[in-house]
């Protein structure tokens, strides 16, 4: 089967990095999505495991389609009644970029008809009545070429389950976790986020250093799937366990907010991880320790803080993170003057997006 793993633009090869180390067949990176093929317990294991990654699709037809008539009959094509029950609820989802077939809601529409129509043929039924578990159909075209797939996810994969409290613009889960794979983090050094917010990046940290399957703590949309055995899940699962490593780590995560403190605490626990927290400025940052990682989401001027005042913010980081020659920093900003401002060149950019924001990754690495 084909699988369909989306990512934010930007992440696409660290998403093919993730596949890859998992042993998946056939990845191929392409903008904000990357294909592979598997079986159902490959698809089970991706969804536990991925990080960076925000969804995954098993793909159930591919065709182009220029006109509405063309896509109708090429969803109709699909053998629906291998993946839908005769009492399942459809939903279908929708998006299309640069298309003849610009309009969403048509396609979705004309899709979900699609659909009925091959469902009451093969079930010898006028009705489908929809009144038992959802699947969730994602209809996608892209310069005319349409494809259709089943979400496997349901809510995203960001959304790992421990994250039940929340501060003000907080980084997602996947991007947090991506961040810290583009630090190269490793589970013997030190780790510090000086303004972790709701505690999102040591956590992912801590999970990565750990071996965790970021998904345990939640279900996914295949498991309602009447198609597929719940005992694979289960292996699955088992196997993710057996997995986890128990590092001792030195993890830190700081935040001038006590509030926002306590949350990472209830965040950690959740999680079921061991992370250090501490109220902390970010002006009054030190550290004696050698060889680490920092990672800084700092406020953008944006969403918080005014603009001067993230500024001078940038200013104050820059007098204490570069002390830290021999650390692997990592920032995320929108400012587009980041690197003027805080006075240093980065080794290393890229650009990525946080809550539809485009950003940059500013990277700066050890000095030898």
């Amino acid at each position: 089967m084909k699988f369909i793993a989306t990512a934010k633009l930007g992440l696409e090869s660290v998403v093919a990095s993730e596949l890859k180390h998992m042993n998946m067949e056939n990845v191929c990176a392409y903008d904000a999505r990357v294909t592979f093929t598997g079986d159902f317990y490959d698809m089970a294991k991706a969804c536990l495991y991925l990080r960076c990654a925000e969804r995954l699709l098993l793909c159930v037809g591919e065709f182009k389609a220029t006109t509405f008539d063309e896509l109708f009959e090429g969803v109709k094509a699909i053998n629906w009644k291998d993946y839908i029950a005769r009492d399942t609820f459809i939903h279908v989802n929708g998006k299309s970029a640069k298309s003849t077939l610009f309009s969403v809601s048509d396609c979705q529409s004309i899709t979900k008809k699609a659909i009925v129509e091959n469902l009451k043929l093969a079930y010898h039924t006028n009705i489908i009545p929809e009144t038992g578990k959802k699947v969730i159909v994602e209809v996608g075209l892209l310069k005319d070429e349409v494809t259709v797939a089943l979400d496997c996810c349901g809510a995203g994969l960001s959304r790992r389950g421990y994250r039940t409290y929340n501060v003000a613009a907080p980084i997602s889960e996947t991007l947090g976790a991506a961040i810290v794979t583009l630090s190269r983090y490793k589970a013997d050094m030190p780790f510090i986020d000086p303004m972790c917010g709701s505690g999102t990046m040591p956590i992912e940290a801590a999970m990565i250093a750990n071996n965790m399957a970021v998904g345990m703590g939640r279900n996914f949309a295949f498991e309602e799937w009447h198609f597929f055995d719940d005992k694979i899940m289960e292996t699955a699962r088992t196997e993710a366990l057996d997995c986890v490593k128990n590092n001792k780590l030195d993890i830190l995560g700081c935040d001038i907010d006590a509030r926002s403190v306590e949350l990472c605490k209830k965040h950690a626990k959740k999680a079921g991880i061991m992370v250090n927290w501490a109220v902390s400025d970010v002006r009054n940052f030190t550290t004696d320790k050698h060889g680490g990682v920092l990672v800084c989401n700092p406020p953008y001027g944006e969403r918080m803080f005014e603009k001067k005042e993230a500024e001078s913010l940038y200013r104050t980081m820059s007098r204490h993170f570069s002390k830290l020659t021999d650390w692997q920093r990592s920032i995320i900003t929108s400012h587009s003057d980041f690197e003027r401002i805080y006075g240093v060149k980065a080794d290393k950019r890229r650009k990525l997006s946080n809550g539809g924001m485009p950003c940059t990754l500013y990277q700066y690495f050890p000095q030898k």
